[in-house]
């Protein structure tokens, strides 16, 4: 597999634990991967783990188990009480009871490491940001000065700062990182392909966070531009893409229809076009609303005016970033960004039968079309399929209930949302994600009585942390 990553191989991890690979599976499938290159590498027999108080730390106290034969010394920089995950705290506990050779460090000149025959360094993970000091600092120049063979897990600690460990291998898991160095041995600690094609609450971490002195409109300014023979679909959008995090949302409807919408909540900002449904006369306003948002979000409940295909084909190309759905997918129509249609809507723009295919037998033609095209399509279905014609993505939340009108409106203000601040195959994704999981929160409580004002409500919920 090819190179992951670090912010993506932390939403991996998390994605293992909500699907039930706990944290602590994992270490220690990490650490018998460690002892395996430990032992392959024939070091001599003493070895130092110099280990922080991280899951880093935990990886190498694990490892230690996985070392007959050898004498081990665990010095731990600090206090084993300070141990920051109880993944970690447990593996060092179990070498605690067993009676290894522990040692808390307070002071660097207690690493004694002249004595030893390889060096495991587990001092940081990839958290590290900006300097390192004090005693970690100076425990990376022990490791250095020591003129030993150094093993380091996962990645040389300080990778990216002021001090860096000069690894002479280093051991990292599932898949290759940047930046490691020449000897990087790829370990499997039994993290399945499936880890990586069902979305979860990692991919949430990649949409990132706002900011704590963030200002308005830079959590994302959105413009809907829907309505005409519908008024719901577009409010229904336009309220999900605020529930999902978005600062400002501007509805530009028809003119009936922007009465109407204007109406269902003071939280909207309503913009009335000319006609009862879109045309190439409101061009000129439009172009204004388009050049000052941030991901344009298009097509619910517009209609199949003629005309209104005539300004749709000449809206898209003006967006930045456009997030497609509904009476906006046609044949002939150009495509950017991010499409969500249903397996009919699909055919619709790209001739391609879905209706009687299951999702694994959907898969390369989705990717085809979207590698084709250029665009993120997120197909919606029993499981829906996120693609960029690269990477392939699947999500199982969500439940019969969601057939109501109106969920894919949420969905599409969810994505509009998230793609503000970061790419389009992640939002989509996490919109994905988010939509079907509030509508699982719903239908625990409601069934198949649910609404897709339901959703909404539910979204902030559904975008906490498990």
């Amino acid at each position: 597999m090819g190179m992951i990553s670090w912010e993506e191989m932390q939403a991996v991890d998390a994605n293992c634990q909500y699907f039930g690979l706990l944290p602590l599976q994992l270490m220690e499938n990490a650490g018998a991967a460690i002892a395996r290159e430990i032992v392959a590498s024939s070091p001599g027999k003493r070895i130092a783990i110099v280990a922080g108080r991280g899951n880093n730390g935990g990886d190498a106290f694990a490892a230690a188990r996985h070392l007959p034969g050898f004498i081990v010394t665990v010095y731990l920089l600090g206090r084993s009480r300070d141990i920051s995950t109880e993944e970690a705290k447990r593996n060092w506990e179990i070498l605690e009871r067993l009676q290894w050779d522990l040692r808390e460090v307070r002071d660097a000149q207690d690493l004694n490491l002249e004595e030893y025959d390889l060096i495991v360094d587990a001092i940081f993970g990839t958290g590290v940001k900006g300097r390192v000091a004090g005693l970690e600092a100076a425990a990376i120049d022990a490791i250095n000065l020591s003129g030993k063979k150094v093993l380091s897990v996962d990645v040389p600690s300080g990778l990216g700062s002021n001090k860096v460990v000069r690894a002479d291998c280093v051991v990292t898991f599932h898949r290759p990182k940047p930046d490691l160095g020449e000897k990087v041995i790829v370990a499997d600690i039994g993290i399945p392909p499936e880890a990586e094609l069902f979305v979860g609450p990692g991919d949430l971490q990649l949409v990132g966070k706002r900011s704590l002195d963030s200002h308005k409109g830079d959590s994302g300014r959105i413009l809907v531009i829907g309505g005409g023979p519908y008024t719901g679909a577009p409010a229904l959008t336009a309220l999900a893409a605020l529930r999902a995090g978005a600062d400002i949302v501007t509805v530009a409807a028809p003119a009936g229809a922007a009465k109407t919408i204007s109406s269902f909540s003071p939280n909207l900002i309503v913009r009335e076009l000319s006609g009862e449904h879109l045309s190439l006369d409101d061009l000129p306003a439009l172009q204004g609303l388009i050049a000052s948002h941030d991901v344009v979000v298009m097509g619910m409940g517009l209609g199949r005016h003629p005309d209104t295909s005539r300004a749709l084909a000449r809206i898209i190309p003006q967006a930045e970033k456009a997030v497609i759905d509904a009476d906006a997918l046609l044949p002939g129509l150009p495509l950017k960004g991010i499409l969500t249609p249903h397996a009919g809507e699909f055919q619709r723009i790209s001739g391609l039968p879905l209706v009687d295919l299951d999702w694994r037998e959907r898969m390369e033609p989705v990717k085809g079309f979207a590698r084709e095209r250029g665009v993120v399509v997120l197909l919606k279905g029993k499981i829906d399929l996120i693609t960029d014609g690269e990477v392939l993505r699947a999500n199982t939340t969500g439940n019969p209930g969601m057939t109501v009108g109106g969920t894919g409106d949420v969905l599409a203000g969810i994505a509009a949302a998230f793609y503000a601040g970061t790419t389009a195959l992640r939002a989509a994704s996490a919109a994905a994600f988010v939509n079907g999981r509030a509508g699982d929160l719903v239908y625990s409580e409601k069934g198949f009585g649910m609404l897709a004002t339901d959703l909404i409500e539910k979204i902030p919920q559904a975008m906490m942390r498990l």
